[in-house]
């Protein structure tokens, strides 16, 4: 027979009766009526084709089947119940997993060092996979289980079963090197527009977000060199007269020791929204509503004033 056409209740039963050694008394532990037992138990002799418990007097004698099953059945019974426990309540402090979330490098470098911080104080066996966003499959890999949570901008096209939350809100800042020949009297938008540009991106063709307020506004800069990587970019803005637009708090991190100056941007834009996805099937799950808000709490406590 088939796992899958087995009830697993009857187990239950086998461990009862090798327990109490009484058809009675494992009927009263189980509050079942004594037919009731029996007939459970019929049904695991057919299943098993063995006697599997014997009478002697009024006790239920194992056959060496039982005997044999009796370690592994009590032991998956017991994997069971604690399984059904963890689902019922996540307790951090004792958990054994691993979250998988999907980063851009901006929140990577700012997240994962506090984040780590915090785990190794309050729940020791919890690991943490950092993974790269793949934006075509994001709906995809969170409802499968790819990944338990992302940290991303805006995603325009997912469904309504992608749930989200505000996680940070960061301005945008160009990064120039020190001494930029063209910027003396500071940066205005003459002078951005002027300037080549280096523009980070993972994805291999498209514009920026800045390009995008920019066009809204009537103006088009000139992109000299796509990379991948911010920090890449830093090092080239820093030994070149090329700008560089990005994020503020990363921008103010991974410049310290670089040649560079921070400016602000030179348009009146909104910051951008960073958010926490999430799909609508680990909603509920304790252990994921648990890391979501560890990370809430992270970036809230980032940026305090």
């Amino acid at each position: 027979m088939h796992i899958s056409r087995l009830d697993l209740n009857l187990f239950v039963v086998l461990d009862a009766i090798y327990t109490e050694g009484n058809i009675t008394r494992a009927a009263r532990t189980l509050n079942l009526t004594q037919p009731a037992l029996s007939h459970a138990l019929g049904r695991l002799r057919r299943v098993f084709d063995d006697p599997l418990f014997i009478r002697q007097g009024s006790a239920m004698m194992p056959t060496p089947m039982v005997r044999s099953l009796i370690g592994p059945v009590r032991q998956s019974l017991k994997t069971l119940a604690a399984s059904v426990q963890q689902a019922k309540a996540f307790d951090p402090a004792a958990a054994q997993r691993t979250f998988t979330i999907g980063f851009r490098d901006v929140m990577e470098a700012r997240i994962l060092r506090p984040l780590m911080a915090w785990l190794d104080r309050e729940a020791p066996g919890v690991e943490i996979a950092s993974v790269r966003i793949e934006g075509d499959v994001l709906e995809s890999d969170l409802a499968g289980g790819v990944l338990d949570l992302a940290v991303e901008v805006l995603r325009p096209g997912l469904s309504s079963r992608v749930q989200r939350m505000p996680l940070t809100r960061d301005e945008l800042v160009v990064v120039a090197g020190d001494g930029h020949p063209a910027l003396a009297g500071g940066l205005n938008l003459d002078r951005y527009l002027a300037a080549g540009h280096v523009l980070v991106s993972s994805r291999r063709s498209g514009i920026g977000l800045e390009d995008v307020e920019l066009a809204r506004l009537g103006h088009q800069r000139r992109v000299r060199l796509r990379c991948q990587q911010y920090y890449a970019a830093c090092r080239v803005a820093a030994e070149t007269e090329l700008l560089l637009t990005m994020p503020g708090q990363y921008a103010r991190m991974i410049n310290r020791g670089l040649a560079t100056t921070i400016h602000p941007f030179p348009l009146p834009v909104p910051p951008v929204t960073i958010y926490l996805y999430w799909h609508e099937q680990a909603a509920l799950d304790p252990a994921n509503q648990w890391v979501r808000g560890v990370l809430g709490a992270l970036m809230a406590e980032q940026d305090r004033p």
